[in-house]
């Protein structure tokens, strides 16, 4: 009849470990990558997200939230994009040049240093994201680091990073924090239009 007892075990320690690293999310990491996105609607500059599997899943949710969910609540208007959305052009670049280009690629020629690179990365050393974020400290953009694991080379690269400092493997726990930061920076501004 199934392994009720073990799955219900396991859902309270994955809990538990969820709650202990949402303990330990930096508020001040948080502050700083609003201000940067505020900054980038300011100058009306473009916010590029970048992310592979889970973490592109999370690039199109910061782009529903932040870019339309916003704007449709006259709250914030951004002009914000993920990467990862338009399959035929991520597959022809993977095709024609190879996977680790297709975000450097999209980015090269038509980035601007007043633009804000949003890169998510659990291990941080997703060639693709890597290249693309080097790209973009040679424009001069400013880049925001979502990490995991160790951080590996885009928490060197960011200028903002927002860490998780889960155990390498644990993909679950750090794309959850990942995905309810961007739940923070969405819900924030609907509470601060809510208090007006």
């Amino acid at each position: 009849m199934g392994d009720k007892l073990g799955i219900k075990k396991f859902t309270l320690e994955y809990v538990a470990k969820l709650k202990y690293y949402l303990d330990a999310i930096d508020g001040d990491a948080v502050g700083e990558i609003h201000r940067a996105i505020e900054d980038a609607a300011a100058a009306k500059a473009k916010v590029f997200v970048l992310g592979n599997g889970g973490s592109a899943a999370t690039a199109s949710h910061f782009v529903n939230d932040i870019g339309a969910g916003l704007r449709r609540r006259n709250l914030l208007n951004v002009d914000i994009s993920s990467l990862a959305d338009n399959t035929p052009v991520c597959t022809a670049i993977s095709n024609d040049i190879g996977y680790e280009n297709i975000f450097y690629m999209q980015l090269a020629g038509i980035l601007k240093k007043e633009d804000l690179v949003i890169a998510i990365s659990c291990s941080g050393n997703s060639p693709n994201i890597v290249k693309a974020v080097q790209y973009a400290r040679e424009v001069g953009a400013k880049v925001v680091g979502l990490t995991g694991f160790d951080g590996g080379a885009l928490k060197k690269l960011s200028h903002i990073n927002f860490h998780v400092d889960a155990p390498a493997g644990e993909y679950g726990l750090v794309e959850d924090v990942h995905m309810i930061l961007d739940h923070i920076l969405h819900s924030y501004y609907i509470s601060k239009s809510q208090k007006k």
